[in-house]
């Protein structure tokens, strides 16, 4: 899945949905009767089901697992569940040699490419809870006007804040950032000898966030025109060199830390900007630290902040899409994606699941109220290789110039629109 993303990682990451992004949550628990996919009826076609999945560790791999083996045993079907130790290299070697799985985890990032190339099944509009998905979820795997494959959960980015660092410099949630202006002050009341206010990863993946606060995308809404040098994204990239010029935002690597989540629960930032994958992170390895989750301050134009998701795909030449696409309705029904979330902690892709998911995570609420409001990551065929570049100029943003970076970006990424590739 798409768990903790370390600098200039996410991308990896998120073909790996990986979205880098390391296991949250807690508890386990899966409901063998959700929703009518556990009807018992078998489906047509012929075959096993082979599943090839990029977990985030143990969590999510037991969780897959267990729910794979409930829907084999109802429906008959023998299903197996591959863990890839490189999901995008793995699932590519497997379509060239024509053997791909059935049914596999899809990133936003390479889900283009399959999608043009005719390797997928779109069959995610036959499912009977196609209306349910998040809509921003739903146009992460569309193309040309056809839903391909069904989100299988996802994450969003928040502000969290160590309330007791928060109260020692004298704050109360009457001060809690809702502005960039905000923003900026509360992390210079923040900022002390031995921590910055803020810090959060280099890298497209977190700064990509303020853009929409500004009014800015990386693409037209059509996705055939790159608008990375537009005048709101060169606005948002200013704001956040003037906070690094400040001295009260720094990328992780300047101050010893891996990434954000590092940085905050080592207590060398007193914000940070992360998914919910960062609950496991803190419960894990910093259990002892005390913080707060809120949404992502607005910018001159409102909220933003960014989703990351996979998707259940299936390939087109799959011997038995019958009852690949009776697993996968089975995954992301309602209760399945609410077992998955208590196991490893993602978010349901489903509507139906926000509200029951919410009283179970009060705590967390900031991460799915911006699903009303999120924007994916760039996805078209080739942009991977233009993030990594973005990345690597990110890092030196304090030093640079934001709209020559943009400049750069806006180049590349076009020219890869104009491939296609």
């Amino acid at each position: 899945m798409f768990r903790r993303a370390r600098p200039l990682a996410l991308t990896a990451l998120i073909a790996l949905g990986s979205l880098a992004l390391t296991a949250c949550g807690g508890g386990s628990g899966f409901n063998a009767g959700s929703d009518s996919a556990s009807s018992g009826s078998k489906p047509t076609g012929s075959g096993p089901l082979n599943i090839l999945i990029g977990s985030s560790g143990g969590a999510e791999t037991d969780a897959v697992n267990a729910a794979v083996a409930a829907w084999s045993k109802d429906s008959g079907t023998k299903a197996t569940v591959n863990v890839a130790s490189d999901l995008a290299q793995q699932l590519s070697q497997g379509f060239a040699a024509n053997k791909p799985a059935d049914v596999f985890y899809l990133s936003t990032d390479t889900f283009a490419g399959y999608a043009a190339n005719g390797s997928l099944l779109p069959y995610a509009s036959e499912l009977p809870n196609a209306k349910d998905f998040f809509p921003t979820l739903k146009a992460s795997f569309s193309s040309k006007g056809t839903f391909y494959c069904a989100p299988k959960d996802f994450s969003t980015l928040a502000l969290e804040i160590n309330t007791d660092m928060w109260k020692a410099a004298g704050l109360t949630d009457a001060d809690i950032p809702t502005t960039w202006d905000q923003l900026q002050q509360v992390a210079t009341k923040l900022t002390t000898a031995g921590r910055v206010g803020l810090s959060f990863g280099g890298e497209y993946a977190r700064v990509g966030a303020f853009f929409p606060q500004a009014g800015g995308a990386m693409t037209s809404k059509d996705g055939t025109k790159a608008t990375v040098n537009s005048a709101a994204n060169v606005q948002a990239l200013t704001y956040l060199k003037g906070l690094l010029t400040a001295g009260v935002l720094k990328f992780p690597k300047d101050i010893g830390a891996g990434w954000g989540g590092e940085a905050f629960g080592t207590g060398k930032a007193a914000m940070t900007i992360e998914g919910n994958w960062i609950a496991g992170a803190m419960k894990k390895d910093y259990p002892g630290v005390k913080y707060s989750v809120v949404p992502l301050p607005a910018g001159p134009k409102g909220k933003g902040t960014m989703q990351f998701t996979n998707c259940w795909g299936i390939a087109k030449d799959s011997a038995n899409t019958p009852a690949a696409k009776k697993l996968v309705e089975y995954l992301t029904s309602t209760d399945q994606q609410l077992a998955f979330a208590a196991a490893f902690g993602v978010m349901p892709s489903v509507e139906s699941a926000a509200k029951d998911w919410k009283a179970k995570y009060p705590e967390q609420a900031a991460f799915l109220d911006g699903a009303d409001y999120a924007v994916g990551v760039v996805n078209a065929p080739g942009s991977a290789d233009v993030v990594t570049d973005f990345n690597s100029q990110i890092v030196g943003l304090a030093g640079a110039d934001p709209k020559t970076i943009l400049d750069s970006v806006q180049k590349n990424l076009q020219a890869t629109l104009d491939s296609g590739s």
